[in-house]
């Protein structure tokens, strides 16, 4: 209610200063421009930018036209050299009939900015017509009696020139018995009256034959002629008078043709012939006798044509009276036209701008004028368009508006808007015109691409076939045009270690992201980027969207046995007392699996063996224990290859061969065998505390060297918390080894595979407190961290 309110104050603002605007404007003068009838096409009339004080090239600059309410196309505006020259020849009597002066106003509308000054064409008059006798023959009958000095009414001629090339006077051939008199009628026609000079005798002269001449003003005059033929009769000593002078109507516009306007009455005293009554229209134009006819009998005037109150609002009859012996009287009527409402408003368009480019401030869209040939309140008009539009009417001078945009526009929102100007008048019945104007919302880039996600993720599989795409990216932009065409480009990566120009690349036009080379999981697992959309405008907007990739893990490593190492030049044999009870744990096998996840989990199982119902292999994490009771018949060195299998599709798998050697005890490492003497079996146990010994200071010398190499390589700032073995294809693993078995404790070591040195050979390191880590499950995968195998015996 408050807006509706203070949208009102304002509309009465406005209006209040349209109407100070509209009264100070009309109170200037006018420029003036006069030419006369006639005048040929292309007449030069005036220079426009001298008379308004502007230079040629600003007058073409600020979009002058010229606008009349009669849309006719009788100037030309030069826009080189600001002449306004005669577009066509000119009728005056068809312009202005016998209206004087003959004025043609005109306005001249400059555009930008928005002013409108008022001209008028004054038209002047040449004698160009000859005045013209309706009836080329006129007859009077006149009574012998008739004194002298008295006056017959006769016929006027027409001219339709005006001023002082119009009618001005009459005169008659020479005669003794009759002159002319010219009468003024008091509304800018002359009639003449023939005036008799002396008594008629019809005996003597019973019928005279006159020549009646129409002089008009000009130089040199035209004149028209008609016949007077004058039959003497005998006496008719009155003459008809009509009841009323003067008789003045009010009759609608849209009266129907054939309808009575006004009837008219005279009365003669005398009788018979002399005193029958004809009625007639007496010096009437043209126009009248089209417009009405007059009953001859009952003097009733009746509309023979359609009344328009917009051409003439008034028309003044003569009629005349006759009797029989050709006396005759008359009377005036004045016919006054009354307008009704039945002119539609007319919308009179001067320009429209369109396309507009959206966020533009308060523009010009268009300017009309409007226009209602109805007078009073069927006149005035009111104009109005959507409610619910951007757009606000200004009203101007002399009934021109301005159509003007609010705020500014939005092409995202909308792309154009169909604006219906709708005028109303105030007649009654109310009339009503409306025009439609479609205004375009022209692009201006004022969004920036928008992705379709603020981050994506892409799953790619290791080894995967370089430049074949790995997935997209997508940005839309709302604009239209260049404005809308969106550019996908690799942004700087925030990482200085991460080689993003060798492993991605973009599509540009579409956003399709390619890998520039096979990636390997087991040494990179993950990596992120960020792209960029940018659009085709200048300057340029963008946005960014974050891409993480993850690396999916194919089967590609086989599992190693890190136990019994399967490259040393002599075998690992482990030893089995001949006492040992069923489900003795003999030794373990340890293996990795470079793979994670279900390709990294490792199952075990028999192969081969010297003796296939002695031995038995746990599948989850290797051990290899006795299936049953010794015998002395059992060989004393048994062979055993166990097959190491992951879980991976297709599965890959390894073999371990592992050497057992039973014998009587610890305290005596080897069987006496038959064919050994005692000499060589105290030999064998000498050379097994050797190895035993060679073994311990070789694990103590690894464990020194790991430490010393690790120390070396976090100075040269290597992750922590990772191995670090430069180029080596395996992630950290922690083994443990159970102190089950050969082992006396349990201990985990951290291993890694050394690369470059052509043997795959593993090194154990760094040994990890006991304690401190959780039990065996009898799983044999257990996940570390996130990029690493877990081994677990």
């Amino acid at each position: 209610m408050e807006a509706r309110v203070e949208r009102a104050v304002q509309k009465r603002q406005v209006l209040f200063l349209c109407v100070f605007l509209g009264m100070s404007w009309a109170g200037a003068e006018p420029l003036r421009y006069f030419v006369a009838e006639e005048t040929e096409r292309g007449t030069f009339l005036t220079n426009l930018a001298k008379d308004l004080g502007l230079g040629v090239g600003e007058l073409r600059a600020r979009g002058t036209r010229i606008v009349s309410d009669q849309n006719m196309q009788i100037l030309l505006l030069s826009s080189l050299t600001g002449d306004l020259l005669l577009n066509e020849k000119l009728d005056r009597e068809e312009l202005c009939g016998p209206r004087e002066p003959c004025v043609l106003p005109f306005q001249l509308l400059l555009e930008k900015p928005f002013q409108i000054f008022r001209a008028e064409l004054w038209v002047r008059d040449i004698n160009d017509h000859a005045p013209v006798f309706l009836d080329r023959e006129i007859s009077l009958k006149i009574l012998e009696s008739t004194t002298p000095g008295a006056a017959f009414l006769l016929e006027s001629a027409q001219d339709s020139d005006v001023g002082t090339n119009s009618l001005s006077n009459y005169t008659i051939s020479p005669n003794a018995y009759f002159h002319i008199n010219v009468h003024d009628s008091g509304e800018g026609n002359i009639y003449p009256e023939l005036v008799l000079n002396q008594v008629l005798d019809r005996e003597e002269i019973p019928e005279f034959s006159l020549t009646l001449t129409a002089l008009d003003g000009g130089s040199p005059p035209r004149s028209g002629t008609a016949l007077v033929r004058i039959l003497v009769l005998d006496v008719n000593d009155n003459a008809p008078d009509f009841v009323r002078s003067l008789y003045k109507v009010q009759v609608p516009e849209n009266s129907p043709v054939g309808s009575m306007v006004v009837s008219v009455s005279a009365r003669d005293l005398d009788t018979g012939s002399n005193g029958e009554i004809a009625y007639a229209f007496s010096y009437a134009t043209e126009r009248i006798l089209k417009t009405f006819q007059i009953n001859p009998t009952s003097g009733n005037l009746h509309l023979k044509a359609q009344l328009d109150y917009e051409a003439i609002q008034t028309y003044t009859l003569t009629i005349q009276a006759k009797d029989g012996g050709g006396l005759s009287g008359k009377c005036t009527v004045v016919v006054d036209v009354t307008d009704i409402n039945d002119n539609r408003p007319e919308l009179l368009l001067s320009s429209l701008t369109s396309p507009i480019a959206e966020n533009s401030p308060e523009t010009v869209v268009a300017v009309f004028r409007i226009r209602d040939r109805d007078s009073g309140n069927n006149g005035k008009t009111v104009c109005s368009i959507q409610d619910d539009l951007p757009f606000i009417l200004k009203p101007s001078v002399e009934n021109f508006y301005t159509l003007v945009s609010e705020k500014p526009l939005d092409r995202e929102r909308n792309t154009e808007y169909n604006i219906t100007i709708t005028v109303t008048d105030l007649g009654t019945p109310r009339l009503k015109t409306e025009h439609n104007i479609t205004v375009l919302v022209s692009d201006v880039n004022d969004n920036a691409p928008a992705f379709t996600q603020t981050s994506y993720t892409l799953f790619v599989r290791e080894n995967n076939s370089p430049a074949l795409p790995i997935g997209s990216v997508s940005a839309t932009d709302r604009d239209s045009g260049t404005n809308a065409q969106v550019i996908y480009s690799l942004l700087p990566s925030q990482d200085p270690h991460l080689p993003l120009a060798s492993l991605v690349s973009i599509n540009a036009d579409n956003g399709h992201l390619f890998a520039l080379r096979s990636l390997d999981y087991e040494a990179l697992q993950a990596f992120e980027f960020r792209v960029g959309a940018t659009d085709r405008s200048s300057p340029a907007l963008s946005s960014e969207a974050l891409v993480h990739v993850l690396v999916l893990d194919a089967n590609d490593n086989s599992p190693f046995v890190l136990y019994p190492l399967q490259n040393s030049s002599a075998p690992c044999t482990e030893p089995l007392p001949r006492a040992a009870e069923p489900g003795y744990l003999v030794t373990k096998v340890v293996a990795v699996d470079g793979d994670s996840g279900q390709n990294a989990w490792l199952s075990y199982q028999l192969l081969k063996a010297t003796e296939p119902g002695l031995f038995g292999v746990w599948a989850h994490n290797g051990e290899v224990r006795t299936a049953r009771l010794l015998s002395e018949r059992d060989a004393a060195k048994q062979r055993l290859v166990v097959l190491v299998k992951d879980n991976g599709e297709p599965p890959r798998s390894a073999t371990a061969t592992l050497h057992v050697l039973l014998v009587d005890g610890f305290s005596q490492p080897y069987l006496r065998l038959p064919e050994a003497a005692p000499d060589q079996a105290n030999l064998l146990t000498v050379y097994l505390v050797v190895a035993l010994a060679s073994v311990s200071s070789l694990f103590l010398l690894s464990v020194l060297l790991f430490v010393a190499v690790r120390l070396c390589r976090r100075s040269r700032a290597a992750p922590v918390g990772r191995c670090s073995v430069p180029e080596g294809p395996f992630p950290r693993h922690l083994v443990d080894l159970s102190g089950t078995g050969t082992l006396s404790q349990s201990h985990q070591y951290e291993v890694c595979l050394t690369g470059g040195s052509g043997t795959n050979e593993f090194k154990f390191l760094k040994p990890i407190i006991p304690n401190l880590l959780p039990q065996s499950t009898g799983r044999e995968v257990e996940e570390n961290r996130p990029f690493q195998n877990n081994l677990g015996f």
